[in-house]
């Protein structure tokens, strides 16, 4: 018998491994079928629950937790729900200008650190407000302390002098964290961490009639009015259920310009599918798109964010937002 024909099959047993073979294939198919049709939503939902099942929550703290990290820092924050402590770093040392109009450091030059406790780590956010000229040396410094650059962008139009924004992530020790920090704020202009005035001046705006517009009460802050809003669903990073104070959150700010008049300014957060909807809105309330881009780079859903510009009458921008915001799943007003 020749090696050929010890390796060749005779052509019933062919046929036979043909039909098993292919039985077993319909018999996949007919259940993978029966799966996705009958119960395929229902599968769905539980690798999703799975999945949530395996992702770390933030610790609860206490503001006392967080002592250590503001020495290190030279600045305090406020904890909010009691998972992340968030360190307010706006640009109050800066004049800015865009289509005439100085900005006021709560519409758009108010960066910020956010820090988190997870069981064996603690997660370092942030949106770090940047000259032109400082730019190099913070990245190099970013670099240097072990902390990511994850976006580089503009919040504003035509502005002046030239003002870079970018987030910033990183995970470890807090205090390391905060000392890494404080070397990146070195190679800045931010000013040392100031108090609250004891009022809020006065905001001569209808505000009541942006509230109503908006759907929810914003708050007064600095001169500005502002709405920060989360979305619906839980945001992770794969390992890290991502609270909203982390930067993920709709900011929508308005800055009195007299006469019941405002400039608006702020981002919108999106996923993939909302982000052509939102423009539409936006532009058909006569509401300049700015920049769309990212603050993470591994979350989930992936989300991008959008900032806008516009003056006009406070109350008629709210009502040109407000269907941009309801495109975008928020969380109910509280």
């Amino acid at each position: 018998m020749s090696p050929r024909s010890l390796t060749k099959p005779a052509a019933g047993t062919t046929a036979a491994l043909l039909l098993v073979t292919g039985a077993g294939l319909l018999a996949g198919c007919a259940t993978q079928t029966r799966s996705d049709s009958a119960g395929g939503t229902s599968v769905v939902a539980a690798q999703a629950a799975s999945q949530s099942d395996h992702l770390q929550q933030p610790v609860q703290t206490k503001e006392a937790d967080w002592k250590p990290v503001a020495e290190a820092l030279g600045r305090t924050g406020t904890l909010m729900k009691g998972t992340v402590y968030r360190v307010p770093l706006p640009r109050k040392d800066l004049k800015v200008t865009t289509e005439g109009v100085t900005i006021k450091p709560g519409l758009s030059l108010g960066g910020y650190a956010a820090f988190a406790k997870y069981k064996h780590t603690t997660m370092l956010m942030g949106d770090l407000v940047v000259t032109e000229d400082e730019l190099p040396k913070v990245t190099d410094a970013l670099q240097a302390a072990g902390i990511e650059q994850t976006a580089l962008h503009k919040h504003l139009l035509q502005q002046s002098p030239a003002i870079w924004w970018t987030h910033i992530h990183a995970m470890g020790d807090p205090v390391a964290l905060a000392k890494g920090l404080k070397s990146v704020l070195d190679a800045t202009g931010i000013p040392p961490a100031s108090p609250p005035p004891a009022t809020q001046p006065s905001i001569a705006l209808d505000t009541a009639g942006i509230d109503k517009a908006l759907g929810r009460k914003g708050t007064a802050d600095g001169g500005i009015y502002k709405f920060t809003i989360a979305r619906k669903n839980t945001i992770n990073d794969g390992e890290h259920v991502l609270p909203p104070a982390l930067g993920l959150t709709t900011g929508i700010n308005f800055q009195l310009l007299g006469g019941n008049k405002a400039a608006i300014n702020g981002d919108f957060v999106m996923t993939a599918p909302e982000v052509q909807k939102v423009i539409q809105a936006l532009r058909k309330g006569n509401i300049d798109i700015v920049e769309l881009h990212n603050h993470s780079l591994d979350e989930q859903p992936r989300l991008f964010y959008m900032h806008f510009w516009a003056t006009a009458d406070g109350v008629t921008l709210a009502k040109a937002l407000r269907p941009a915001l309801d495109t975008t799943s928020p969380a109910p007003a509280s």
